[in-house]
């Protein structure tokens, strides 16, 4: 059986958003129809707006439910674009989903440093912004809440704060931190934050865009009505009350994140205890509890994930794309790692259904595999 150690690009579902999605796929009604059963969707529906909003400490009228994270990011943007933006900003260590419409929104695009903890680096935002005070353009400023490899927490209020203040707008990648740690939308001062279920322990195909009340949103989407004319298509219910039932369990259990870290902590002392030349990134930064990215100079990131794969462990060497391949990691070498570490970067990430038994089992199989890999290492298993 597989230890499934990869909770970053997919949590397993929580029994709690499989008993909600059953309860909608079990009752018949479109949301839009205005007989009985149209109206128990819609009230399900709104239903589940309404939790998600509370727990994100937006307003539900803020909410806009799409396939996703990333189709949420693609909206910001191009909603960014249509509220005046002309110029991006976004971070070294952004998501694909963020650099590829960035990228294709045909504006120009700046690159906003990292520190070698992991964290952006703030000073330059604020001398870059105070820059663009005299310029007259406006600005769409792009930070993820909580990186997806290495798990650090980014200051995305002391970031809004700068560019609300400066008079541009601000969008918030949340799908790493949503259920894994806070995140206070309104506190954030973003104009938009996506969100993605199936990173919490709901379904997969199923996210929002949370869009501020000063940040108008044109539809990308194009047809009915649905989403106050924001996202045309039926909308996804099971899967929208699957992603509220997920969101609102991992937030019940104020122990859970401590339980979590607790378990990424006993990893990493197994491995810097074992002298076995691993590197953990991101670790003088805060962190989500969960994720623990490592770097293995001389063991390849694609050879280590088969290793564990073979070994019974699914983890991965940072974020998981459609192609299923290994790539260099960019966050690595956005906080200046070498190339031997950008390409030895293992990502190990927890949650809500990890055991401490896992954490001592991978640490140990880990440990087993390198010394086999790297004879010449010190390592002690």
């Amino acid at each position: 059986m597989t230890i499934y150690l990869d909770h970053n690009a997919s949590a397993p579902l929580r029994p709690e958003a499989l008993a909600a999605m059953g309860e909608a796929l079990s009752a018949c009604g479109n949301p839009s129809s205005v007989h009985a059963p149209g109206r128990a969707a819609r009230a399900r529906l709104e239903t589940a707006r309404r939790t998600i909003a509370s727990l994100m400490t937006a307003r539900a009228g803020d909410v806009i439910f799409t396939s996703g994270g990333t189709e949420a990011n693609n909206l910001a943007i191009a909603a960014a674009r249509a509220a005046g933006a002309r110029r991006i900003i976004h971070a070294a260590f952004e998501h694909d989903a963020v650099t590829a419409p960035a990228a294709a929104s045909g504006l120009p695009v700046e690159i906003w440093p990292v520190l070698g903890t992991g964290v952006v680096d703030m000073a330059w935002l604020e001398a870059r912004l105070a820059r663009q005070d005299s310029g007259g353009e406006r600005l769409l400023v792009a930070l993820m809440a909580a990186n997806n490899e290495t798990g650090v927490i980014q200051p995305v209020a002391e970031a809004g704060r700068l560019v609300r203040e400066a008079g541009h707008l601000f969008h918030v990648d949340a799908v790493q931190i949503a259920g894994k740690a806070a995140f206070d939308f309104a506190g954030s001062l973003a104009h938009f934050a996506a969100l993605s279920a199936h990173k919490c322990g709901g379904p997969m195909g199923v996210g929002a865009l949370i869009a501020a009340c000063d940040a108008g949103v044109s539809a990308q989407i194009l047809g009915g009505g649905q989403e106050s004319y924001r996202r045309a298509g039926t909308q996804n219910l099971p899967g929208i009350a699957g992603f509220a039932a997920a969101l609102e369990a991992a937030l019940s259990d104020a122990s859970e994140p401590a339980r979590i870290a607790a378990i990424r902590d006993r990893l990493e002392a197994r491995l810097s205890d074992a002298r076995a030349g691993v590197t953990i990134w991101g670790a003088q930064a805060p962190r989500l509890p969960g994720t623990s990215c490592l770097s293995a100079p001389g063991w390849m990131s694609e050879i280590q994930v088969i290793a564990m794969d073979l070994a019974g462990f699914a983890v991965s060497a940072g974020a998981a794309c459609a192609s299923g391949k290994v790539r260099r990691s960019k966050v690595l070498d956005a906080m200046g790692a070498g190339q031997a570490h950008a390409q030895s970067a293992l990502r190990v990430s927890f949650g809500w259904s990890s055991t401490m038994d896992e954490a001592e089992a991978f640490a140990a199989a880990y440990l087993d595999a390198r010394s086999r890999a790297l004879p010449r290492a010190a390592v002690a298993v």
